[in-house]
């Protein structure tokens, strides 16, 4: 899959890049879904025979091709949910001098940067690319509920119903944009929703 080339936007904004290798004694890889193919782009034996890989397909099948790799771990979970404490484990017990790569969609680098950062390694050392859905993680200002994979602009919240502007704004902590109510000075006065990128 190609990737997407985000528009310009706000400085909170993510910035994703491309995945290449650094050195390491040891490498961490999380990937959800077409992020496989960017592993794919970078893995070599000698890398491999020192990686974890935690994988999460997401109705994608890269699994074979990704153990073809002879990762020293790999790990396929169903959801990053049920990976989560998978990768606190590893980030807990992780030495100085782990390399981080997260490729997917910007919920699951955002949520993983996080659990990254826990443990004391900052944003700018961990390496991310994004590939795959475009969806969104948006957390209602209204409620604070999150609504992932959003697609259209406005959504409705999964949590509270309101019609809100899915927003540039992104809260690093929480690793989701903010959705406004769209009709709050007109309720009722819903635009019709189009694509976040159209």
């Amino acid at each position: 899959m190609s990737k997407f080339e985000f528009p310009k936007s706000i400085a909170s904004r993510p910035v994703w890049g491309t995945l290449e290798v650094r050195p390491g004694e040891h490498h961490l890889i999380i990937a959800e879904a077409e992020g496989a193919q960017a592993v794919l782009d970078i893995a070599t034996p000698g890398m491999m025979a020192v990686t974890h890989i935690i994988y999460i397909p997401r109705h994608t099948d890269h699994s074979a091709r990704l153990r073809a790799l002879n990762p020293a771990q790999f790990y396929e979970g169903p959801s990053y949910a049920a990976a989560l404490q998978r990768i606190r484990r590893v980030l807990e017990d992780a030495h100085m001098g782990l390399q981080v790569y997260l490729t997917g969609t910007e919920g699951m680098m955002g949520q993983a940067m996080n659990e990254a950062m826990a443990v004391g390694i900052p944003h700018t050392a961990i390496q991310t690319e994004h590939r795959g859905a475009i969806g969104r993680r948006m957390q209602c200002v209204h409620c604070k509920g999150i609504t992932e994979d959003v697609e259209v602009d406005p959504f409705v919240c999964a949590h509270c119903g309101l019609n809100l502007f899915v927003r540039d704004h992104y809260s690093r902590r929480l690793a989701a944009y903010q959705g406004v109510r769209v009709d709050a000075e007109d309720h009722g006065n819903v635009p019709e929703p189009r694509g976040i990128y159209e």
